[in-house]
């Protein structure tokens, strides 16, 4: 069977033009294997303020940092979170440096536009007057807004940039993305030379990308442009199949687990005991022969076999549990071994759940109680920071161990914002509720 994964193409051209230095800085990262599956390709483009004391130093850095730092988030993060995240941080230490290198508010100041391409959505990021263009079926559309005020016709001045005040307010949008579409950038020493119908014609002038850049920078060249000229071109080749992503395309295709029972073993596992079961799942309590250790096995049930939305959940269980290390957080074990059906290991709790807890605590202390929230929150804390929502707390789904350390457990209805943004953007609806009624959020 083919798999599809996002392919794209690019070109660019950066060039001084009549000024004595480039101030403008383009870059580009085109991911693989797990980083283009959870991250995607970015592309950014900066323009450092004419009258900045550090423009090009400013330039280099919104661009650099940001696709250095991108790629350094959590996978669980989405894009949206990640980029907001990574520009207020910059953006505070441009200003920081232009206020104790230069004195001045015009120290590190820069454009910013990025286009960030993953699965079957594109997100942009803006701030400046920097442009992101989009090409599809023959319409050129500008996707972003310049922020310019303009004094008289010939008079403007920039009144959103980077690192020119400590508050930073970001234009973000996503939107859907179609095989074929074609992104320019471009600063305003490109666009501000060269109409839009020209821009489309050359656009659609010939294959190569780069020679495309090239010719567009040459043309707003010609028409006596009297600023740095830079651009990137990026036509889309392929666009991946909705929500095809790593952790189901690794063990989608492995069976169900085979009926279990104590004394059996399975990849290095001996069966002890059955500690619970259900319509949805199994947990056993197991020997690792391998490290000769009791852990929780977790089998998925047969009875869902042929369910690719249950299967596609109970995947992400561990796929999430492996990207929470806390200690009021069950721990989702990881294992070189080769595994032959669907299953994940996770560490064996000797303890009791919150609920066996309060029946047997019928008039507890309030310290103790304090003592539990406080675990339960710092545990909850960690899912949010990782952008996880649990979406199944209650009193079943907590264990507090013989020391009195309190673990949420069940990775079972964790909703993952990187992972769900892999929905196409058309595509959402209405998610199926998990969790259980009773303690599930009225909204």
């Amino acid at each position: 069977m083919t798999t599809h994964t996002l392919k794209v193409s690019i070109g660019s051209s950066s060039e001084t033009g009549i000024k004595a230095r480039n101030e403008d800085f383009v870059g580009a990262i085109l991911a693989e294997d797990a980083q283009l599956i959870h991250k995607g390709i970015a592309v950014a483009i900066a323009d450092g303020m004419s009258g900045s004391d550090a423009g090009h130093e400013a330039s280099h850095c919104c661009v650099a940092s940001f696709l250095s730092d991108y790629y350094s988030t959590p996978d669980s993060w989405s894009v949206k979170q990640a980029g907001q995240k990574i520009l207020s941080a910059t953006n505070s230490w441009l200003y920081s440096q232009g206020q104790q290198r230069y004195d001045s508010i015009k120290g590190m100041v820069s454009t910013l536009s990025i286009l960030v391409l993953k699965s079957n959505t594109a997100y942009i990021f803006h701030i400046g007057d920097s442009r992101i263009y989009r090409l599809r079926k023959g319409n050129l559309e500008q996707m972003t807004r310049d922020h310019r005020v303009w004094i008289s016709d010939e008079k403007n001045y920039l009144n959103r940039a980077m690192g020119i005040e400590p508050r930073l307010e970001v234009d973000y949008k996503a939107f859907p993305l179609e095989q074929g579409d074609m992104f320019f950038t471009s600063t305003d020493g490109v666009h501000d030379f060269i109409s839009e119908k020209t821009l489309k014609s050359l656009l659609q002038s010939r294959d190569d990308l780069k020679q495309i850049a090239q010719a567009i920078v040459q043309q707003a060249s010609d028409n006596k442009s009297d600023d740095n000229l830079s651009c990137q071109v990026l036509r889309v080749d392929e666009i991946p199949l909705a929500k095809e992503d790593e952790v189901l395309r690794r063990y989608a295709n492995l069976p169900f687990p085979p009926p279990l029972e104590v004394g059996m073993k399975l990849d290095g596992y001996q069966i002890e005991a059955e500690l619970h079961t259900s319509t949805r799942t199994q947990i056993y309590r197991v020997l690792d022969t391998k490290t000769n250790t009791q852990v929780i096995l977790k089998t998925p049930s047969i009875l869902y076999d042929d369910d690719t939305h249950y299967i596609e959940h109970f995947l992400h269980e561990e796929w999430a549990g492996k990207r929470i290390t806390h200690d009021n957080v069950l721990k989702v074990l990881d294992t070189d071994r080769v595994k032959t059906c669907i299953y994940y290991a996770t560490e064996f709790i000797d303890g009791e759940t919150l609920r066996e807890w309060m029946n047997s605590h019928p008039k507890p202390y309030i310290r103790e109680i304090r003592l539990i929230i406080e675990q339960i929150t710092k545990g909850l804390r960690a899912f949010h920071r990782m952008e996880m929502l649990h979406q199944d707390l209650k009193p079943e789904n907590i264990i507090i161990d013989k020391q009195g350390t309190v673990k949420i457990i069940d990775f079972g209805s964790v909703k993952i914002a990187g992972i769900a943004e892999m929905t196409p953007l058309e595509k959402h609806e209405s998610e199926n509720i998990l969790g259980t009624l009773n303690y599930t959020a009225p909204e």
